[in-house]
């Protein structure tokens, strides 16, 4: 699909559907600094050839103006002329569109995404037992149990990507980057939204919980 092909009204919404959740979730304080990265995709999938809008790089999140989003294409780069650059991890955000085809991605580095990152490293995933919240990715098991990906983190972005590419889990609308952040997506900006709540408020259960069972508080 090219861009040029695709509705004003389209484009709009995509627009708008990023700042209305840059503004939710900066009041939550998920942007510390400059980081995190937003994106929705326009139109159709076809996995050959896809746009998304996507957050600027080096843009402060807990403000709103004109030049906070750019539209980029399946390659990343700009679908127009702009002299806004998209985030250094955009490329992530082209590899999880092409695999699944979902149509909206949020990231975050939070404290306890990162602190559980580390904590189960050597496992390469963070074990989740039973938590109701699971539900909330649609699986609906009785007492269910996921493992949430964990990846490497390199400054040089496209050595993160063919990590990505093998360690999806398509059960699992997320990954992790270890000591950075979690990618969480959804068919749109609805479900990635509450994707990335249910996952944020996972790690913290994940981590206070781990935590219990150290110092002997688990009350077995």
């Amino acid at each position: 699909m090219d861009f040029d092909t695709l509705s004003l009204e389209e484009k709009q919404r995509a627009l708008g559907e990023l700042a209305e959740v840059k503004r939710l979730f900066a009041s939550r304080g998920w942007f510390a600094g400059t980081s995190g990265n937003l994106s929705v995709r326009l139109g159709d999938f076809n996995p050959g050839r896809f746009h998304f809008a996507i957050t600027a790089s080096g843009k402060d999140k807990s403000l709103s103006t004109p030049e906070d989003f750019l539209f980029v294409d399946q390659d990343g780069k700009p679908s127009e002329t702009t002299r806004l650059k998209p985030s250094a991890e955009t490329l992530i955000h082209c590899e999880i569109y092409r695999l699944t085809g979902c149509g909206a991605i949020f990231h975050v580095h939070t404290v306890f995404n990162n602190l559980v990152s580390e904590l189960f490293w050597e496992r390469k995933a963070i074990p989740v037992d039973g938590v109701e919240l699971i539900k909330a990715f649609n699986i609906w098991e009785e007492e269910a149990q996921i493992d949430i990906p964990i990846v490497s983190n390199f400054a040089h972005i496209p050595s993160i990507v063919p990590e990505v590419t093998e360690r999806l889990d398509k059960r699992i609308p997320g990954i992790m980057l270890r000591k950075h952040g979690i990618y969480a997506w959804g068919a749109n900006a609805f479900e990635a939204k509450r994707h990335l709540e249910a996952f944020e408020f996972l790690f913290e259960y994940v981590y206070r919980w781990e935590l219990l069972q150290q110092s002997g508080g688990s009350g077995k």
